[in-house]
């Protein structure tokens, strides 16, 4: 890299990076379109392999712009040697792409599996682009740091997607290869959690019923008490009445005998 300043020789290094990374996820894209059989996820999957492409070419003009050379998927810069681990790279991509045709116990996990690989690519791009746009920004290369802003967001929304489709495919996987009674925490157990809550809340029901009966029982007794009492009381009180009343006719008549006997004397008295 002749005549490279220290500044785009840093953002060459960084772009470099970023430009295997893309030729790599390439590779790897189109494995993993070829095993997908979720129609909304290869669709994604395949959109993505066009922005990829589209990155690598980006960066890699923008390099070129910097008097940088791009590198390949190994990693070096193209060249006599550099062609040759290019081939070996591209092969080994080739290859670990068939390893993930392999991997996992069925097809809803062989899925699983990728995006799991995927999203883990994405985030690795995402600091990428970060670092690149941060270092643009601070150099003041106004054209790089617009570049990688374009590509980390279509970055972003790739990991978006990922992060929301990675519980979707682990439910599909429970569902294939796990039996119905064992998921949810199985329908047994559920049942018999609701049967011993139903018990209890019987049991706090009678409970209650119980104690307001006893306490009615309680009651009508404290009434049917106070209401003998007071029958009792008024008892007593007829018959002082009645006793008074007879006292009063006794005292009357025994003085009206007495009168009567002194009128009878006084008269016997006149007489002689």
């Amino acid at each position: 890299m002749p005549d490279v300043t220290t500044r785009d020789a840093k953002l060459i290094q960084y772009l470099n990076e970023a430009h295997v990374k893309e030729r790599q996820l390439e590779q790897a894209l189109e494995a993993h379109i070829a095993m997908t059989e979720n129609a909304p996820y290869r669709k994604r999957l395949k959109q993505h392999l066009t922005e990829t492409k589209r990155h690598a070419r980006d960066v890699e003009r923008r390099i070129k712009q910097l008097g940088g050379e791009a590198e390949g998927i190994s990693g070096v810069v193209q060249g006599a040697a550099g062609r040759v681990q290019e081939v070996a790279a591209r092969g080994a991509a080739l290859a670990q792409g068939q390893v993930h045709m392999l991997r996992g116990t069925g097809t809803q996990e062989k899925m699983l599996k990728n995006a799991k690989t995927e999203f883990q690519s994405e985030a690795e791009e995402i600091g990428t682009y970060s670092a690149i746009q941060a270092m643009a920004k601070i150099v003041g290369d106004r054209e790089t740091e617009q570049l990688a802003k374009a590509i980390l967001r279509e970055e972003k929304r790739m990991a978006g997607f990922l992060e929301k489709l990675i519980p979707r495919l682990t439910a599909a996987v429970a569902k294939a290869e796990i039996p119905a009674a064992e998921r949810n925490g199985g329908p047994r157990r559920t049942s018999r959690r609701r049967t011993t809550s139903r018990r209890t809340t019987s049991r706090r029901s009678t409970s209650g019923t119980g104690a307001r009966s006893k306490g009615g029982r309680t009651s009508a007794r404290g009434s049917t008490s106070r209401s003998g009492t007071a029958r009792r009381t008024t008892a007593r009180t007829g018959t002082s009445r009645r006793t008074s009343a007879r006292s009063g006719s006794t005292a009357r008549s025994g003085g009206s005998r007495r009168t009567n006997a002194r009128r009878t004397a006084s008269s016997g008295a006149r007489s002689k």
